[in-house]
């Protein structure tokens, strides 16, 4: 599973998005998307996917490889990201 942990007003994962959507696109991934600004719940499950290694949006995740995104990044690297290949 690919996720994001975002915040809806967050600059940073604004101009990730459509970063994101192209990804999904040309890998035919998805990427489930969670929103923790305006959601107690979904801050919750960020800080436990999260265990100290960003701190803040947007946190990406695949939960296959463990590989993480910490902040915005360039389409390269989310490519990598997605396909489980290492990035940190």
């Amino acid at each position: 599973m690919l996720y994001e942990y975002y915040g809806e007003t967050c600059p940073h994962c604004i101009r990730m998005k459509p970063i994101v959507e192209e990804v999904e696109k040309e890998l035919g991934v998805s990427v489930e998307k969670i929103e923790v600004w305006n959601n107690e719940e979904n801050a919750k499950k960020l800080e436990e996917v999260d265990r100290g290694l960003c701190g803040g949006v947007p946190f990406f995740y695949n939960d296959e490889s463990k590989e993480f995104i910490c902040g915005g990044s360039d389409k390269e690297t989310v490519v990598k990201w997605a396909k489980g290949e290492k990035v940190n």
